[in-house]
């Protein structure tokens, strides 16, 4: 039996000893949960970018070398052999499925795909017309769970005993519910999903079949949307799915976990990303510019290039390489006469043949392409996030259960270091401005009474 390998920690005069953690694929990690009663310490990693909240057994990326594997299988023969669907079934029960084990899957999605009648009215004045999808999509993922009872008890057994149920009804839902979103903000009928239909050309049909005239995506467009969902189907411990990991640690139920997780992912610095390229794309236009401008102003440090480099990745994103042929199949079906458009492949070619962006790794990453390919097929801006969160739906569904899954996992209960104000007395309201005010009631009726305008003000 070998010995585990133990780090030291010093601390003043005395030095402690904390078990080494490390994974499948090499990485080490310091244990320091005993740190706080051993040494009275703890430590501070604001961003959580050294820090480890978990072991999973779901995705691994190494950023130095550009890897991305969904359950070991790298993220490169995923998108060339492997749908959404069958990468979601993956990602959630960690193994391909079987033959059988794909087709009762996909049957039971599909079957998912319609929302309770008792929802309909979501879409008829629930919500005004300028709510912002995200907001609708986190309301009704939350609100889909009250009509499957069944499913939604916050008791852990029970909960997990309806997972596979809650899981194919999530996946299948939250595109529906996507759909219509769209399409009562824009004034259009409701259209309801089909049984004959794959995922995403459901989605698509659902998205843009006009009455009378059904809408019929090329394959290339069904297969970049498809694309997309399956690259952001899940990418470790980011801000959303570290949300849904953490609510779920709590005992939370499915539907509430992921919920969060749409919430998390509206901010602008995590699913807001492929927007804000769109974004940068419409203000280098507007300035009469094609983007060769642009390209010499971020080199001067006086503009910033949104949808190139990741946080993560110190290379290429592995994501980008695979959408970029996706993008330029879809630009030629669509041959669309944007600016916008032109303006985004003239800075891609810059951004890569420029020693300054190749010196610095900023290649383009996901968002870029996946931006360019979403405004292609006509997807309004205000989707961009939505669609994020469809494709990262089976992510979110495999962190809750693997949260839920442990007998003896503990509520996520971060600490702090509190640099406020150190104890200080209570002072009344007539000495806080400098000036003594009229006395006109005793000290003791004030101490003790309701009627005081001390008293009135600390209630309110």
């Amino acid at each position: 039996m070998t010995n585990q390998e133990v780090a030291k920690i010093t601390l003043g005069e005395n030095t402690f000893d904390f078990p080494v953690v490390q994974g499948t694929e090499g990485e080490k990690a310091i244990d320091i949960s005993t740190l706080r009663s051993k040494t009275g310490y703890i430590t501070i990693d604001e961003g959580f970018a050294n820090t480890g909240a978990c072991q999973s057994a779901i995705t691994y990326i190494d950023g130095e070398k550009g890897k991305l594997r969904y359950r070991g299988i790298p993220i490169e023969v995923m998108a060339e052999n492997s749908t959404f669907i069958e990468t979601a079934y993956l990602i959630i029960y960690g193994e391909l499925p079987t033959r059988k084990e794909m087709s009762n899957f996909s049957q039971k999605v599909l079957r998912n795909a319609s929302l309770h009648e008792a929802m309909m009215h979501f879409f008829d004045g629930g919500f005004p017309f300028s709510a912002h999808p995200m907001a609708i999509l986190s309301s009704l993922l939350n609100s889909v769970g009250c009509y499957y009872p069944y499913m939604v008890t916050n008791q852990r057994e029970q909960d997990l005993e309806h997972f596979d149920d809650a899981a194919a009804l999530l996946l299948s839902k939250v595109r529906t519910i996507a759909a219509m979103t769209y399409r009562m903000k824009n004034g259009l009928p409701l259209i309801y999903p089909k049984r004959d239909l794959g995922y995403s050309q459901n989605f698509l049909h659902m998205m843009f079949t006009e009455p009378y005239h059904e809408y019929y995506p090329h394959d290339d467009i069904t297969k970049a949307l498809d694309l997309i969902l399956l690259l952001h189907a899940d990418h470790e411990q980011n801000c959303s799915t570290s949300t849904v990991r953490m609510v779920a640690s709590s005992g939370a139920n499915l539907f509430a976990s992921v919920s969060a997780g749409v919430c998390a992912l509206w901010g602008p610095l995590h699913g807001g990303a492929n927007m804000q390229v769109i974004q940068m794309l419409q203000e280098i236009h507007a300035t009469g510019d094609d983007g060769t401008k642009f390209i010499e102003r971020a080199k001067r440090g006086e503009a910033k290039l949104m949808g190139f480099g990741h946080r993560l990745y110190k290379t290429y994103d592995p994501r980008a390489i695979i959408l970029r042929g996706a993008a330029e199949k879809v630009l030629n079906i669509v041959k669309l006469k944007d600016p916008l458009l032109d303006i985004a492949r003239r800075l891609e070619e810059k951004a890569r043949s420029d020693s300054y962006f190749i010196d610095r790794n900023l290649y383009p990453n996901v968002d870029f392409y996946s931006g360019i390919i979403l405004k292609a097929i006509g997807m309004p801006l205000d989707m961009f996030t939505v669609m994020f969160a469809i494709g990262r739906m089976p992510g979110w569904i495999a962190h809750w259960r693997e949260v839920a899954s442990k007998p003896k996992g503990k509520i996520s209960r971060p600490r702090q270091v509190y640099i406020g104000s150190p104890l200080r007395d209570y002072v009344k309201m007539r000495y806080r401005e400098g000036e003594i005010s009229s006395d006109y009631e005793s000290d003791d009726h004030k101490s003790h009474g309701f009627g005081s305008s001390e008293n009135a003000s600390a209630k309110a």
